[in-house]
C-alpha cells in the first residue's frame, strides 16, 4: 500500500524578539500577567518587508535540504496560512515561483490554527491516491498584521513564523490517520470579521477573540479528535511517544495532556518562546524537537491543531 512518509523538517522565525517586557512598557500588563496565564514570554514578529511567503522559502529551504530533494523535483505544494501575501494569487505560488519548482500543483488551506494539520491530510491523500509521489507541506503566518496592538487581550498572545515538512511515498506506514473536523456554528468566537469591498476595508481587520469560549472548546475537541485518530489507526494512547497540539496556550496544552492521561513529559511545548503562529506552530514546534535529536526515526507523534471556523483535527505520524 502506498503511504506518505515526512522525509524532511525545516522552521523559520524572524529575526526580531518581542519580550512581555516591551508591552508592559505601553499597555496595562506585565510580564508576570501574561506568564500566569498563557505560559509565553516572547514571540517573533516579522519585519515589514517579510510576507508569508518570505517565511515559507526559508523553511522550505531547510526542510528540502533535510529531505535531500531538490525543489525543482516537487510534484505538490500546498501552505496553510490565514495571512496570504495577497487575496490572491495563493501564497503557495508565490512561494512555488521563490523555490523554482514550477509545474507542480500549488494551493493554499486556509482553516486558521488547524491550518498545518488540514494541509498535511491533504498532502497525505494526494500520495496515497498515487497523484503525486512527494509533498512540500507548509504552515506559514504573519499574525502581528492583523492585531490591534492596543488590545492587551489579544496582541500578546500571537506571533510569525513557518514551519515545514516534505512528505514522500513509501510502502512503510509514516501518517496513519488524519481526522478533520469543523463546526461553523461557533465562528464568532474566534475571528477576523472584515474583507476588502469596492476598495475599503468592510469590518473589523483585527483579531476577536472570546479566550474562555476558545478554551473550553479547544480543549475538549482536543481530547475527543486524538481518540478518534487513535481509533482510525487501530492504536492506544500508550502508543503515542509525542503529542504536539497547536501551541496556542500552555494551559490548553497541559490540560489536553492531562486528559488524555499522557505524562508531561510527553508534551511538546514551544508556546513560551514562539507564541500562538497559528498554523505555523506545529510544524515549528515538530522541527525544533526533531533537530534536538528528542523526536526520532520510529517514534508516533499526535499532531493536533484547534482554530477559527471552528475548526480542529489531528494526525497520528510515525517518524
Amino acid at each position: 500500500m502506498r503511504r506518505a512518509r515526512i522525509v524532511g523538517t525545516g522552521s523559520y522565525l524572524p529575526a526580531r524578539v518581542v519580550t512581555n517586557d516591551e508591552f508592559a512598557q505601553r499597555l496595562d500588563t506585565s510580564d508576570a500577567w501574561i506568564r500566569e496565564r498563557t505560559g509565553i514570554r516572547e514571540r517573533h514578529i516579522a519585519d515589514d518587508g517579510q510576507n508569508a511567503s518570505d517565511l515559507a522559502l526559508e523553511a522550505s529551504r531547510e526542510a528540502l535540504a533535510a529531505a535531500g530533494l531538490a525543489a525543482s523535483r516537487l510534484e505538490l505544494i500546498v501552505v496553510a496560512t490565514s495571512t496570504p501575501d495577497y487575496i490572491f494569487p495563493s501564497t503557495a505560488c508565490l512561494l512555488q515561483a521563490k523555490l523554482g519548482a514550477a509545474g507542480c500543483a500549488a494551493f493554499d488551506v486556509q482553516a486558521v490554527c488547524s491550518g498545518f494539520v488540514y494541509a498535511l491530510a491533504t498532502a497525505d491523500n494526494f500520495i496515497r491516491s498515487g497523484m503525486a509521489r512527494n509533498a512540500l507541506v507548509v504552515g506559514a503566518e504573519v499574525f502581528s498584521r492583523i492585531l490591534d496592538w492596543n488590545d492587551r487581550a489579544t496582541c500578546v498572545l500571537f506571533g510569525d513564523g513557518a514551519g515545514a515538512v516534505v512528505l514522500a511515498a513509501d510502502e512503510r506506514p509514516g501518517i496513519h490517520a488524519s481526522v478533520l473536523r469543523a463546526d461553523g456554528r461557533h465562528a464568532g468566537i474566534l475571528s477576523v470579521p472584515g474583507n476588502i469591498c469596492g476598495g475599503r476595508v468592510c469590518g473589523s481587520p483585527f483579531l476577536q477573540m472570546q479566550g474562555n469560549q476558545v478554551f473550553k472548546f479547544a480543549v475538549r475537541v482536543l481530547e475527543e479528535v486524538a481518540h478518534e485518530t487513535l481509533a482510525a489507526a487501530g492504536m492506544s494512547l500508550a502508543d503515542v511517544d509525542w503529542l504536539i497540539p497547536h501551541q496556542a496556550n500552555v494551559r490548553i496544552l497541559e490540560a489536553t495532556a492531562k486528559k488524555l492521561g499522557l505524562a508531561r513529559e510527553r508534551l511538546v511545548v514551544t508556546v513560551d518562546r514562539h507564541a500562538n503562529t497559528s498554523a505555523a506552530s506545529v510544524p515549528l514546534a515538530l522541527d525544533e524537537y526533531v533537530r534536538a535529536g528528542r523526536i526520532r526515526a520510529g517514534h508516533n507523534v499526535m499532531l493536533q491543531g484547534v482554530g477559527g471556523g471552528f475548526t480542529w483535527g489531528a494526525t497520528l505520524v510515525t517518524m
